[in-house]
């Protein structure tokens, strides 16, 4: 890659160092990816902490990953229209505020209130950034090699978490998972005001204010509705009002977006089946993954008795089988399509699940180590071709909306996989948490094998010739639209 690019400056005047914008840019991604899985090892410890409920627990993930992907989308869109550099820099003083606020937390309530500040700070910075990597390296071959750093980054650090985490909690506490953050968050913010040049879009997208409102609700109402089933019940008026709530939310939406010449999520991608593929599947993997992080660590500490860096320890083969993978999930995306890696990722994301429905509190190690191993293989495998699945066939002037669609589509998938899954899990405990959770952690184990099926089966369904059809009819009613069917602005 070239080390300046002349062609642009920063505020100072000095010319832009793609490979130092590059840091900065993946740096910010990596404390966003990893704030996404290391909470998870620290949940026994903020239970006991701060006195908190199963159903508290899974705010503690679900306030971060809603928020995020509920203003993903927007915080695209206002880099473009404000300033990338600008709306990056915000994002970097929200995200460190939310994680000093985290570490201080001194109630359940205040750490999930703070969660969410620090979503809103993480949703300016990745779609962002990959604005501003794109800005920069001008020209394909630096730009693709750029991209794939960065995609790689985003298996390691989502990997990284529990291990790290359970280091961190097991000798300073679990408030020291947020304290990293803020170091590494002001050096971003400084470097960043120093060496990333500003830019704009040409042409910036109308905010779509409507459209972004019931997207909120939709996600809000549907998760709030999953995570109190439990307790409020599943057929009560409170958990119905929420699900149709978030059913009209949906009615609403679809057509409204119809209607639009920019609409915040185009309904049109999902007559490509690549683009509605990759939605599903990035839903599913990250349930699964979601749904595997909150099971494995409240089964490894509470159950079995193990500390956080005992738990974190033992999911070492997960993590270093994701960081070994992704790279080659990527090559292999490149030289035979993303049919194999996606094959490859729903035999082994099923397989590790299915090891463990029948978990109790005596499953051998060597069990338990072979489904980590089997599930860091099938994740590994599966980030590249979901974003390469989704833009395909797309024209270029919309493949950034696609792909930004797909990251959506990820932390979705992650907050639906806690919500159900723990809800389920929550529903069928018999007893004490640490005597009675091996057995009523069967039918999650059970979902996640289900999404592992799913990954598998639209990985065949929406990589064939028909599939790449779809995917060039949609492609020209998109650029070739009459006025008719892109509506009023």
């Amino acid at each position: 890659m070239a080390l300046t690019n002349l062609g642009l400056r920063t505020r100072q005047g000095r010319p832009v160092r793609p490979m130092l914008v590059l840091a900065i840019c993946c740096t910010s991604l990596f404390i966003v990816g990893l704030d996404n899985t290391i909470v998870n090892i620290a949940l026994p410890s903020i239970r006991r902490d701060l006195g908190a409920s199963l159903s508290g627990l899974q705010w503690v993930i679900d306030a971060y990953t809603v928020v995020l992907a509920s203003l993903l989308m927007l915080a695209g869109s206002t880099g473009d229209r404000v300033g990338r550099r600008r709306t990056f820099q915000t994002g970097l003083v929200l995200f460190t505020l939310g994680s000093l606020a985290c570490s201080l937390a001194p109630t359940l309530g205040w750490l999930i209130a703070a969660r969410a500040l620090q979503a809103v700070g993480g949703s300016m910075l990745n779609p962002v950034a990959m604005s501003i990597i794109t800005n920069t390296f001008t020209e394909p071959r630096s730009r693709a090699r750029a991209i794939g750093v960065w995609g790689a980054v985003v298996g390691v650090s989502m990997a990284l978490g529990p291990p790290l985490g359970g280091a961190l909690v097991a000798s300073v506490g679990w408030r020291s998972i947020f304290w990293i953050n803020i170091p590494v968050g002001l050096a971003a913010l400084v470097l960043c005001a120093l060496f990333v040049p500003e830019s704009r879009a040409p042409r910036p997208r109308p905010v779509d204010v409507v459209g972004q409102a019931l997207v909120v609700v939709l996600l809000a109402s549907l998760t709030y509705g999953l995570i109190e089933a439990p307790a409020a019940g599943w057929v009560s008026a409170q958990t119905l009002g929420c699900f149709a709530l978030a059913a009209l939310a949906l009615a609403v939406l679809v057509p409204y977006e119809l209607r639009r010449r920019e609409p915040l999520i185009n309904p049109r991608f999902f007559r490509s089946a690549p683009f509605a593929g990759a939605t599903l599947i990035a839903v599913c993997g990250f349930a699964a993954l979601g749904g595997f992080l909150f099971l494995n660590t409240l089964y490894l500490q509470e159950s079995l008795g193990y500390s956080a860096l005992h738990a974190g320890l033992l999911t070492l083969p997960m993590a270093a089988l994701t960081a070994v993978c992704s790279p080659v999930s990527g090559r292999l995306v490149g030289t035979a399509g993303p049919r194999v890696p996606l094959v490859v990722a729903g035999v082994a994301l099923t397989a590790s699940m299915l090891m463990l429905t029948g978990l109790t509190a005596h499953t051998p190690l060597w069990q338990l180590l072979t489904s980590y191993v089997l599930f860091g293989l099938g994740f590994g495998m599966l980030n590249a071709p979901i974003t390469n699945t989704a833009v395909s066939g797309m024209p270029v002037s919309q493949a950034g909306v696609a792909a930004a669609v797909a990251s959506t589509s990820r932390q979705i998938g992650q907050s639906l996989g806690v919500a159900v899954i723990g809800a389920l899990v929550t529903s069928a405990v018999r007893g004490p948490l640490s005597t009675g959770f091996p057995e009523a952690s069967h039918i999650g184990w059970w979902v996640g094998a289900g999404c592992g099926a799913a990954i598998l089966a639209l990985g065949v369904l929406t990589t064939g010739r028909r599939a790449e059809r779809s995917a060039a009819r949609t492609a020209e009613r998109l650029i070739h639209g009459s006025a008719r069917e892109e509506g009023p602005s």
